[in-house]
């Protein structure tokens, strides 16, 4: 029995939709890149899933952004050009980074990047490895700004806890005194 154009892409896009949630622009791209395919009914079927919320850009954006952010820490910048790399609408994105760093702020995602990066390679003690961390936290999307203010908080606290070590290390037990092991 022959199936009508409609329901053979409705099964296609139902198949590209088992193996993982997708945006409507990659769906519509999907379903077109079959020879048999006409863009008129495509667009049938989009609508249709649209419908039945199986196709929905703002949810897809949502859990796409949130899923990102507890892999691993991401600054804006960087979750804007992944969301944007999805062929999804500029003001999805936007409210989208939004709803993210509501729930996420950029501070506590930065600070967790920077606690296990040194916790891994150490906090830099020259130029160039200062540079590194800069430029790694700058690919992950974080501002300049927000990514220096921070090394600073940070240096700041090293260089606090290592004056502390060298004035623990230098009051040690004071040599005019007699050590009493009765004590």
């Amino acid at each position: 029995m022959a199936e009508s154009l409609y329901e053979k892409i409705m099964q296609r896009a139902f198949r590209l939709l088992s193996y993982k949630p997708r945006t409507i622009v990659e769906m519509r791209g999907r379903l077109l890149e079959k020879e048999w395919a006409d863009a008129e009914t495509v667009e049938l079927v989009i609508n249709r899933l649209q419908e039945l919320n199986y196709l929905n850009d703002e949810t897809y954006a949502s859990n796409f952004a949130s899923s990102r952010l507890s892999m691993k820490p991401l600054g804006p910048a960087r979750l804007r050009r992944d969301l944007q790399l999805r062929k999804l609408p500029p003001e999805t994105v936007e409210a989208t980074l939004t709803e993210a760093y509501a729930e996420r702020p950029e501070e506590d995602l930065i600070a967790s990047a920077l606690a296990k990066r040194i916790r891994l390679k150490g906090f830099p003690t020259d130029r160039a490895g200062r540079g590194k961390l800069i430029a790694w936290l700058m690919r992950r999307g974080f501002s300049y700004d927000l990514t220096m203010r921070k090394l600073r908080e940070i240096s700041g606290r090293n260089q606090d806890s290592a004056d502390q070590d060298s004035a623990d290390q230098d009051s040690g037990p004071d040599d005019d005194q007699p050590f009493d092991s009765a004590q």
